[in-house]
């Protein structure tokens, strides 16, 4: 690893060492439930779909969860392709954690691939020059596409070389990054979110993918969500802490609505 390590500094910002250490006691907790030691597979397929209608709602297809717990078509009006993606990003996320610390960039073109499926020529590849983005929730800035292709190398570089900061630190990251970025035409806020999950999981964090940190974002609203993303864009270290805070809070969240999905398991099994 490079004796240069950007990320470590935000691990120790005001606000960020108590959101690291709160998110580690609430994903323990979780884990150490009685119903993970017997039915953890359960547990996971839930979570993975209560974190796949959290980053849908984020992208603005607001649907109850069991309206996406019920439907299989996904191919209609705007808000079902929505659900649809954000249910194949869920699904991918999964089976990309081996390629991502060696190839970043090839998991994230994969992402967008299945997220866009056969609603974007462009799917799988960065924007161009004179390519706009279709991301209503974000309303930052658009960096050129210069702008994104360096930034996204730089990213690469990060993951591969590695760090020594927290996973919800680097997951904070990833998320921002490519949120404030949108590197994509399309679905640049479910690739992100889908990215977050797969560095979670990824490092140790949350192996069985049990917290979903999109249902976290979602309950905490798309207000906060966009407030945080500006911190994160305003580059400075308090915004880089709250953006770090925010996002420890919703893995939290989300490890809250495992824990309920834990206990309904056990009245059941009762």
């Amino acid at each position: 690893m490079s004796t240069t390590d950007p990320l470590a500094p935000l691990g120790a910002l005001p606000g960020a060492v108590d959101a690291v250490a709160s998110v580690r006691k609430a994903v323990d907790r979780v884990y150490g439930h009685r119903i993970m030691r017997r039915r953890s597979t359960e547990v996971t397929a839930e979570a993975a779909l209560r974190g796949a209608r959290g980053s849908a709602a984020l992208s603005g297809a607001e649907w109850a969860l069991e309206e996406v717990r019920r439907r299989s078509d996904f191919g209609g009006d705007a808000e079902a392709r929505v659900v649809g993606a954000a249910l194949r990003l869920s699904a991918e996320a999964g089976q990309l954690l081996s390629i991502w610390r060696q190839s970043p960039l090839r998991v994230l073109a994969r992402l967008h691939l299945v997220a866009a499926a056969d609603s974007d020529e462009a799917a799988g590849r960065p924007r161009l020059a004179g390519e706009g983005v279709d991301e209503p929730l974000v309303e930052l800035p658009l960096p050129d596409a210069d702008e994104v292709a360096g930034r996204l190398e730089g990213l690469s570089r990060l993951i591969v070389a590695g760090s020594s900061a927290p996973a919800l630190v680097t997951a904070a990251v990833v998320h921002g990054e490519l949120a404030v970025l949108r590197p994509f035409g399309s679905y640049n806020g479910l690739v992100a979110r889908a990215a977050e999950r797969i560095v979670l999981v990824g490092s140790g964090l949350d192996p069985k993918a049990i917290c979903p940190a999109e249902a976290g974002h979602a309950e905490l609203g798309r207000a906060d969500y966009v407030a945080g993303l500006e911190g994160y864009a305003s580059g400075t270290p308090e915004g880089m802490a709250a953006w770090i805070a925010h996002c420890g809070r919703a893995v939290e969240l989300g490890a809250r609505e495992s824990t309920a999905v834990c206990e309904a398991l056990q009245r059941g099994a009762a």
